[in-house]
């Protein structure tokens, strides 16, 4: 019933373009406010504090040192084991409620920080304590999962009408959620059926594992099989040429063809992880009562179902139909422009003929955006943006010693007009080494009230891969890593508004297709005009972003934007039907085939497996289809509020 961790990392493709080179230094002429200056000029060492105590990681005082992770996760058990004792005894009611949280907090405020330390610290032997208590953890939620007397102690409390009836909204709706995650696990099936329920868990973990990790793994091939012209676009290794992915950028044809049919081709292990996994995934949603695993899935979501699902996509994919023909049609005859032997749209061809058209009709090269989107003006444009509409402002604090994992980490405090304080933001934004590649969200400590009265304030990190500051310049960035700010600062205002009596459903702990509408909504905003103008001034002269380049930035997203979205809907349509009725009708190749000629119109290349390298099957199992309904969510509340005025209260 505990999940831990399924709010974090939750993150967007990232678009990443060249940063303003060339630019001359001169005598910067703007001033920026605090939270700007915060992130445009480099953070000063501390002084004075060579005797000072180290403090713990995000203040908490035993994570010092790596072996903190130890005395954490002993005491947060040592707390479960008697909020455990206090849930079986007390008798039901809202009490009962407010100890399942209680209990879920404890082992969550570990496994949640843990969680992060695990792939994010610059130091081996922070990491290795980290994975380990998130195993120990991990350990202790399969044994709650399965604990027969916390599960009847809930049982009372929901087979009792009468005193569900008089619990608020709130308090009902959490013990349904706890009751439906123990049942999930098939805490209600007979001891042999239990057994099987954790056996199942157990498989797909481990499963789910080797697949994510075989959809990065490389594929080689021998030198003398590829033209002799394209060898140096991929790493040698000896007699072999290792392709580790689909080049979507290269301008030659040849390299995005070699690069799609070699990194895509069938791997034997990796499909066999994948068909187990799917079939594994159909068993144990059978065996605690669903008829399929994305059943099981969609329980408590928007959809609800998967015909709901299934229902939006074919919805989509019609209103899509048109204009995607258009759009490919437009690549076409781009591709037929550039390379006349060889015109016929192929699916190595979009990302790269979409972004030539983007550039050719548009002129955006990122180079002539970068000088008006420092990272501490983009800082300031969120900050005018939540004032305006939030009544909320962001506040640089100085990190205590030991405080943070990296000296370029700042912190945010995000303070409310009227209620003060609401909860902590670390920014962890640039580049290092050993550091995943990938924009997201993290929550370290979730938000709850708590029985004396005070609020635990919510703790997030925002992890994004930007450039350092030059000499000469501040972090400047693309358009694309602008947006990309917006759209995981997004999920960061979701963590502090969404402001709950339980932990249990704070901030982002809501269900999968609403997750990222609050994010997604941010995009908007930073591809509006009357915002941009807020912020967007050039880092040297003070100047504002001219109106005619943000608005040929923004008609340039619109260039081949159906073919990018039919290209989505062929995915979760994928998934759908991966999740749906086993034994599946077909291999899932076979399927794939079947799928992107209904679904997305591009021919199938023969002996390929995208489906191999769909990482998002693991994470996202029968919940892709997320994003796109996200997105739909996220336009109505646009166009219904802040259309007409984006400064809307």
């Amino acid at each position: 019933y505990i999940s831990c961790g399924t709010e974090g990392g939750y993150g967007k493709a990232t678009a990443r373009g060249s940063l303003g080179a060339g630019i001359q230094a001169r005598r910067v002429s703007t001033s920026w406010s605090p939270v700007g200056a915060a992130f445009n000029v480099k953070p000063q060492g501390r002084r004075l504090d060579l005797f000072s105590e180290r403090g713990g990681l995000f203040g908490v005082p035993e994570l010092n040192a790596p072996e903190g992770f130890y005395i954490a996760q002993e005491e947060a058990l040592r707390k479960t084991e008697l909020l455990v004792e206090r849930a079986c005894s007390t008798p039901p009611g809202p009490q009962t409620v407010l100890i399942f949280d209680e209990l879920s907090d404890a082992l969550c405020r570990v496994a949640d920080l843990a969680d992060f330390v695990k792939i994010a610290h610059p130091e081996p032997a922070f990491r290795e304590a980290a994975e380990e208590t998130c195993r120990s953890i991990g350990t202790m939620v399969e044994k709650l999962n399965t604990n027969v007397e916390l599960y009847q102690s809930l049982q009372k409390l929901l087979s009792d009408k009468k005193l569900m009836d008089s619990l608020d909204v709130e308090t009902r709706r959490v013990a349904e959620l706890f009751m439906f995650d123990f049942e999930i696990s098939g805490i209600h099936l007979d001891e042999e059926k239990r057994k099987r329920a954790v056996d199942l868990n157990v498989k797909i973990l481990d499963l789910s594992s080797k697949f994510l990790m075989g959809t990065n793994f490389p594929n080689k091939i021998e030198k003398h099989l590829l033209p002799d012209h394209i060898c140096h676009n991929f790493v040698r290794d000896g007699d072999h040429v290792v392709v580790d992915g689909l080049h979507a950028e290269a301008p030659n044809d040849l390299v995005r063809e070699a690069a799609y049919r070699i990194f895509l081709y069938p791997n034997a292990s990796q499909l066999k992880y994948l068909e187990e996994l799917l079939s594994n995934r159909d068993l144990l949603a059978k065996l605690v009562g669903y008829s399929t695993f994305s059943h099981r899935a969609l329980q408590g979501t928007i959809a609800q179902k998967p015909e709901t699902v299934m229902q939006f996509l074919e919805k989509l994919s019609d209103k899509l139909c048109e204009r995607t023909i258009k759009d490919f049609e437009m690549m076409r005859q781009m591709k037929m422009k550039l390379n006349p032997q060889n015109s016929e749209l192929m699916p190595w061809d979009p990302p790269y003929y979409s972004g030539v058209i983007r550039a050719e009709r548009y002129n955006i090269e990122p180079s002539l955006y970068c000088p008006f989107f420092s990272l501490g003006a983009c800082m300031e444009g969120l900050n005018i943006l939540f004032n305006k509409l939030l009544g909320i402002s962001l506040y640089a604090e100085q990190p205590a010693k030991g405080e943070v994992w990296c000296e370029d980490v700042r912190k945010l405090a995000v303070v409310h007009e009227s209620e003060g304080l609401l909860g902590y933001i670390y920014c962890d934004f640039f580049q290092r080494a050993d550091k995943p590649y990938q924009d997201c969200h993290f929550t370290i400590r979730g938000g709850r009230l708590k029985e004396d009265g005070d609020y635990q304030l919510p703790v997030v990190v925002l992890m994004l891969n930007l450039p350092h500051s030059s000499r000469n310049s501040p972090t400047l960035l693309t358009p694309g890593m602008m947006e990309n700010l917006f759209h995981e600062m997004g999920h960061a205002m979701h963590s502090m508004l969404g402001r709950t009596r339980y932990q249990h459903v704070t901030g982002t702990r809501c269900p999968t297709d609403f997750a990222e509408v609050p994010s997604i909504l941010m995009e908007y905003f930073s591809n509006d005009y009357r915002v941009v103008n807020q912020f967007a001034r050039h880092y040297q002269t003070g100047q504002p972003l001219p109106k005619n380049m943000v608005s040929r930035l923004c008609d340039s997203k619109k260039v081949c934007a159906a073919a990018d979205m039919q290209l989505q809907v062929f995915y979760a349509t994928l998934d759908q039907i991966y999740h749906g009725k086993h034994p599946l009708r077909k291999p899932t190749t076979d399927i794939l085939k079947e799928t992107q000629e209904k679904f997305y119109g591009l021919p199938y290349v023969p002996n390929t497996a995208w489906q191999l390298r769909f990482s998002h099957l693991v994470g996202y199992g029968a919940k892709y289809y997320s994003y796109l309904m996200s997105r739909a969510v996220a336009s109505m509340v646009w166009k219904e509020c802040f259309l007409q005025d984006p400064f809307n209260r």
